[in-house]
């Protein structure tokens, strides 16, 4: 594979990781405006909002079984403009059904679009043989700000949901397929058949890390859900000053991940994960500890920063592990993403309620922990990467031995 190429293709894929992203800030951001819209009732909306993530899980199986066919590109060039057209699908509509069908075909789409365009990060970073995952991520944390900026003006310009999205799809969908365009599959991949490498036994060496996405995505989904609402019922801060917290927490996500390969590069993939995870625990305290909504978002940036590296990390220790069969292991290990997602907003809802919000900061705090527990599965000492390539022709993320 050519340096030109290499090159196109991680260009390439850190675009559509931006398109998702601001894709996806652009509908969680304006569920109220949805709910509004379609008339959907609080005790509906939940609903609505676990069917896209139970379904994304579905698509994640099914992506597994599909990948085998079709090469991870054109799953992914395929189902990116279905998302950005499904996304318009919900601005479009008019009746209850039509959202309905809108976010199941998004679930469905997103749970593919992740799915492959992990796969081609793990390897991209394989034939580059030093981290380049956390880019990728830090590319979608960076969409997110974006999408999550033009929702704010839309809404404060009144705009309706169609108007809103439409400007956005009719620029994204084109630059989307042309830069697929350019997606790199792996090369010269390991037989999925090698030593044994599906097989049940194998695949339980990942149920450490699927309990690491797990609890990272209950994190995530805690900042998200929760803390504009802590930061103003429990902190006392103004409801303006409320809409900060996850702007806040975006933009440490996207710092600890615009640093974060430079850091396994030079530390290895075992301390920069150990590092965040102790960063976001005491994120964690830090906001349940807070005497006012300042140390709050102090709390919320340590947070961003701690847990911007562990979800990268996770999806390439996962392509290390089971190197023959590493599109299999992401797609498994994908759906735990959905998982933290279903789990973390109830359960801190539900702690919240029966006992306090302060104390039930301390749940993902303690879930994050876990990630201590197994950080040896992130990569043994060989996975550390010099700035200048000290090993430049054996790599060692992903298909351990194999020649860029």
């Amino acid at each position: 594979m050519t340096a030109a190429r290499l090159r196109h293709g991680r260009a390439s894929l850190a675009s559509g990781f931006f398109v998702q992203g601001v894709t996806f800030a652009l509908l969680v951001t304006r569920i109220p405006a949805i709910q509004d819209r379609f008339g959907i009732s609080d005790g509906l909306l939940p609903a609505f909002l676990a069917a896209v993530p139970v379904l994304a899980g579905v698509a994640s199986v099914g992506t597994e079984h599909l990948v085998k066919r079709v090469p991870p590109s054109a799953v992914l060039r395929l189902s990116q403009p279905v998302v950005l057209l499904s996304l318009l699908g919900v601005g479009a509509g008019s009746e209850m059904w039509h959202v309905a069908a809108a976010l199941g075909v998004f679930g469905l789409a997103v749970g593919a679009l992740d799915a492959s365009m992990n796969m081609l990060g793990v390897s991209l970073q394989r034939a580059y043989g030093r981290s380049v995952m956390l880019g990728f991520h830090a590319a979608y944390s960076l969409g997110g700000i974006v999408g999550a900026s033009l929702a704010w003006a839309g809404a404060h310009g009144e705009l309706s949901l169609l108007a809103s999205y439409l400007p956005v799809v009719a620029v994204l969908l084109p630059a989307a397929l042309i830069g697929s365009r350019w997606y790199v599959d792996a090369d010269g991949a390991a037989p999925v058949s090698a030593a044994g490498e599906q097989s049940p036994v194998a695949f339980k060496l990942l149920l450490p890390l699927c309990l690491v996405m797990a609890c990272a995505y209950i994190g995530d989904s805690t900042v998200s859900n929760w803390s504009a609402k802590y930061l103003q019922d429990v902190l006392g801060s103004s409801e303006q000053l409320a809409t900060v917290p996850y702007n806040v927490y975006m933009v440490a996500t996207l710092l600890g991940r615009a640093v974060g390969d430079f850091g396994v590069r030079r530390l290895g993939a075992v301390a920069v994960v150990r590092g965040g995870t102790l960063l976001a625990a005491g994120g964690f305290a830090v906001v349940a500890a807070a005497p006012g909504a300042w140390a709050g978002m102090l709390g919320f940036t340590l947070l961003g920063l701690g847990l911007s590296v562990i979800v990268p990390q996770t999806f390439a220790a996962a392509g290390r592990m089971l190197p023959g069969a590493s599109d299999t292991a992401i797609a498994r290990l994908n759906i735990f993403n959905y998982v933290g997602f279903l789990i973390g907003s109830p359960l801190v809802g539900a702690v919240g309620d029966a006992w306090s919000y302060r104390g039930a900061m301390l749940i993902p705090m303690a879930l994050v922990l876990v990630t201590l527990l197994y950080a040896r599965s992130f990569g043994a000492e060989p996975a550390r990467y010099g700035g200048g390539h000290e090993r430049p022709r054996v790599v060692d993320v992903g298909r351990g031995g194999n020649e860029v």
